[in-house]
């Protein structure tokens, strides 16, 4: 088992019980700028599933939601899960209060990936930080084994270290990028944040190709 330990979850949970946008995650320039990158990068303007786990208040998942069929988002915090409920049924936007095409699970990761829905975009956004080694390998591992054919791998992380992360960005990204069978597709570093992406490699391209932005 490689769940989080209990006490990392209750740390979490009294954060957002308390504020429901601890990090200010809507209004800050660093994430407002942020989620704006990942957004204008992503290679379709739309999907048929996308999950984001780890979805805090839910500021990502709202804008993710008008770019697809189908949505998973999914957080370890009861508290979280329902800030993002509300996130995306303030009605700023009609397609974003679609209770049909979103989906809200509490999910503690790797163990409770959801192993029988596929994707084909996945979303991990200053999430993956939080995890140990063996975690963070178990939970890529799984993102990849749920991945369409044509689906698309996206992690996008904070550079600097703080308090609560475990795991460095450069660490997490390199094991992405080890991953079997994917093609780097982007990749964006900038003072503060790392964005890259990965495709699932074609039998033509997948022994070329790996590894190698374009």
């Amino acid at each position: 088992m490689t769940a989080q330990p209990p006490e990392r979850k209750a740390h979490f949970e009294a954060l957002y019980a308390a504020n429901e946008d601890p990090w200010n995650v809507r209004g800050a320039w660093y994430e407002r700028r942020k989620r704006a990158v990942l957004l204008a990068s992503l290679a379709r303007p739309h999907y048929r599933s996308v999950y984001e786990p780890g979805c805090g208040n839910g500021e990502m998942s709202a804008a993710l939601a008008l770019r697809c069929e189908r949505l998973l988002v999914s957080d370890g915090s009861p508290s979280a899960l329902a800030a993002a409920r509300r996130r995306l049924q303030e009605g700023a936007d009609p397609a974003s209060t679609a209770p049909g095409h979103v989906r809200f699970e509490q999910l503690g990761l790797p163990d409770e990936w959801p192993a029988d829905t596929r994707f084909d975009l996945v979303v991990i956004s200053e999430f993956a930080y939080y995890l140990d080694a063996a975690a963070l390998d178990d939970m890529l591992q799984r993102a990849r084994a749920s991945l369409d054919d044509d689906g698309e791998l996206v992690l996008c992380h904070y550079l600097h270290g703080f308090d609560d992360h475990i795991t460095p960005t450069a660490t997490v990204h390199a094991l992405a990028g080890r991953l079997p069978g994917l093609v780097r597709t982007l990749h964006h570093r900038d003072a503060d944040f790392l964005l890259e992406a990965w495709q699932v490699a074609s039998d033509s391209s997948s022994n070329a190709s790996k590894g190698t932005p374009t």
